[in-house]
Parts: structure tokens; sequence; C-alpha cells
């Protein structure tokens, strides 16, 4: 057996760093990185002596002067008098609002459009891929302007709802009032209110609402361990337990309950004077603005869930189909589930920009984050720079945390293999 004598290592030199393949790489980034660096703290440094120099330095303590404005859609309350700060946090809540229920029924309708688009049906194909090529192909801020004219066009004015001749009436038992400043739709209430926690003093959250989500979430998570149960029990004997009636007790009996004992009733909407009283009421300018994001959100995701589709192997349906199952048992139980994972990082991507579109509100006069500390403060307290700045710092959060969720549920549904 023989043996090989050690290579002594080589003495490390300086002039290796741009010589030495081993460092030179490293070498590069850390002078680029250094470069960048210099040329952003230059800039900075720049555009702070210029403002220092114009008598504008930059600071925030306009946040906290009387904003003297209105905003027309509040999900905490708020008058004129209160200050610039939380005017900034009303329209940051709007946002968050039209960008939650956008995604919602953006998801729910492209997930149907893009499983319809490959129906067999030659028909609804075809008008699938109409509606696809229409709403993908025309600027988003035309479809915003265009559901805004039909709701304010199409709508009665409420005063059509009242005498004994009314033109329009009140839908599901006089409960929702559809009208072209709005609509009108039954409210939450609670006899037996567990009242509000106060947040930094700011504003209040429900603590009825908080309840109830407790409850539901944790339903929701007994559900989930009964149907965990149910399916050991089927790997374990190949017989399956009937737990459906388990699963939807432990989730609506104690949701009753609390219900119940927070004496929940809903308060309808009425006519008083020239306009509806009570009742939650949704701006047309809400309603338009989250119909177009949806709808033009929708065909993108359609786009994604059909390609997502097709990516699985014809072989997979084939098989399913020999083991006797139906068509649509065959799509949600091995389709849609595999097809997940390749839908999921580029939905990522539709989520943030339909969040971020949503700033195309201010067209139809939605308070939204622009509209308030990009619009209007911008305009009184002339901090271009600063309220620029603190809009970029809100969507870069919203984005960063749309996507740390959807890259958590993506890494949980993600296939593992060996």
């Amino acid at each position: 057996m023989s043996s090989y004598p050690e290579v002594p290592r080589e003495a490390f030199r300086l002039r290796m760093l741009i010589f030495d393949t081993r460092y030179r790489s490293l070498t590069i980034q850390i002078v680029t990185l250094a470069g960048f660096l210099l040329l952003v703290s230059w800039m900075i440094s720049n555009t702070v002596q210029n403002l220092a120099e114009l008598g504008k330095p930059i600071r925030f303590d306009f946040l906290w002067n009387q904003a003297q404005y209105d905003i027309n859609q509040t999900l905490i309350a708020y008058s004129s008098r209160d200050t610039h700060l939380r005017a900034a946090i009303v329209g940051l809540l709007n946002t968050l609002l039209v960008a939650f229920l956008g995604c919602a029924l953006a998801t729910a309708m492209g997930v149907v459009i893009g499983v319809l688009r490959l129906s067999r049906n030659w028909l609804v194909a075809r008008l699938m891929t109409v509606y696809v090529e229409i709403f993908r192909n025309v600027p988003v801020l035309l479809w915003i302007l265009f559901f805004m004219a039909i709701l304010i066009e199409s709508l009665p004015p409420p005063n059509a709802f009242r005498g004994a001749d009314a033109t329009a009436s009140m839908l599901l038992g006089d409960s929702v009032a559809l009208t072209n400043r709005g609509f009108y739709i039954p409210e939450p209430l609670f006899s037996r209110s567990l009242g509000d926690l106060s947040v930094f003093g700011a504003f209040g959250i429900s603590l009825d609402l908080l309840a109830v989500l407790a409850v539901l979430a944790a339903g929701l998570w007994v559900s989930a361990r009964i149907r965990a149960r149910a399916e050991r029990i089927q790997n374990r004997t190949g017989l399956r337990p009937a737990t459906w009636y388990l699963r939807l007790g432990v989730i609506v009996l104690p949701l009753s309950v609390l219900l119940a004992g927070l004496g929940f009733h809903l308060g309808y909407p009425e006519l008083r004077g020239f306009n509806f009283r009570g009742g939650i009421y949704m701006r047309n300018s809400l309603i338009a603005l989250w119909l177009a994001l949806s709808f033009y959100t929708a065909a993108f995701i359609a786009e994604i869930v059909r390609g997502g589709i097709l990516a699985i192997s014809k072989g997979q349906t084939e098989a399913a189909a020999a083991l006797g199952l139906r068509p649509n048992r065959i799509m949600s139980l091995v389709i849609l589930p595999q097809a997940l994972r390749v839908i999921i990082p580029p939905l990522i991507s539709q989520y943030l920009n339909l969040t971020k579109n949503s700033s195309l509100a201010i067209a139809v006069g939605y308070m939204d984050i622009t509209g308030t500390l990009g619009g209007i403060t911008m305009g009184q307290t002339g901090r271009e720079l600063e309220c620029v700045l603190l809009m970029m710092g809100f969507y870069l959060a919203i984005s960063l945390a749309i996507s740390t969720a959807m890259n958590w549920y993506d890494a949980r549904v993600r296939l593992v293999e060996r």
C-alpha cells in the first residue's frame, strides 16, 4: 500500500484576491456591494441636504397635526378632527379590506373559470376563453371606471324605494338595498356585547369578533384532527368511518352557543329621510373597485389554474377513472391537490398585483392609503418625500406579509420527495 505526501497549502497573499479564481468572484461581489452602498448613501445624503437648503428637512411630526378632512368609508371611528396618522391608518385598513375581498373573490372565480375552460362542453369552454381574453387584455383602470359607471347608471336612487308606488324594492326579505349610492346590508349586532379591545389607544377591536374567530378557529382545528384520525383508520383498515356529523358539530355547536350567549341579532337598514339608515353601508366606489380587481385578476388566475391542471399527467386521470371515481371526484381528490403545487407560486404574484393595483382606487374616490396619506395629507402638508416613503413602506410590508403566508402554505402542501 502506497501513501502520498500531503501537498503544502499555499500561503494567502493579497494579489490572490485578483489573480486567484478561488477568491476573485468574492472580491468582485464585495467591491460591487460597496459601490452600491456608497451610491445609495450619496443619493440619500444629497437629497437630505437639498431638502434642508429648501427649508424642508425630512420630519414626520406632521402626522400628529389635525387632518381636517373627511373619509367617506371607514372601518374604525374617524372624524376630521383626528390626526393625519389616524387618517393614514384608516386608509391602510381600507386598502387591506379591498385586497382581502379581492383576493378571496378572484381566487374563487379563477379556480372555477380555469376548470371550466378545460370542459369538454364546447360552448362552456369557449365562453370561458372569451372571458379570459376580454378581461386580461383591457387595463384594470378602465374596468374600475366601467363597473363604477354601471353601478351609478343602472341602480335606483334611494327615493325610488319610498312610498306605496315605489319603483324599487329591497332584496332578501327587505334586508338588502342596492342603490346608486351604495349597498346596504344587515349588520351583525350583539345585545350582550363584550366591548372593544383598545389597541395603543388608537382604535378598538371588537372582543365579540375576536371571540367568534377564536371559537371558529378552534372548531376548525378539532375538525381537522377528526379528519386526520379518520384517514389513519382508513389507512390501517381500509374502511373510512363517517365523520361529517362530528366535524360539522364541533364547528357549528360551540359557535351557536357563543352567538346565543352574546345575544347575536341582525340590524337591518331602513329608509329614513333622504337615505337608508342602519346596517352596513358599502359605497359604490368600494363595490366597483372590488369587482373590477376581482374580475380582472380572476382571468389571470384562471390561466394559472388551467396551466397547473394541464401539468398533471393524463395517466393520473386515467388511473383514478380505472378505480371508479367520477370526474368531479377525480378533479377534487386527484388533480387539484397535485396542481396546487404548480399553481401557488404564480398565484402569489397575482395576489401582490391585486394589492398594488388597489392604489388605483383614487380614480373612483375610494379613500385607501393612496387617497389619504398619498393624496389629501400630502397636498395639505407638502411633505411629498415623507408621504411617499411611508406608502412605500406600507405596501412593502403588506406584500412581504402576503408572500410569507403563501410561501408557508406552499411549503405545507409541497410534495415531499425522497
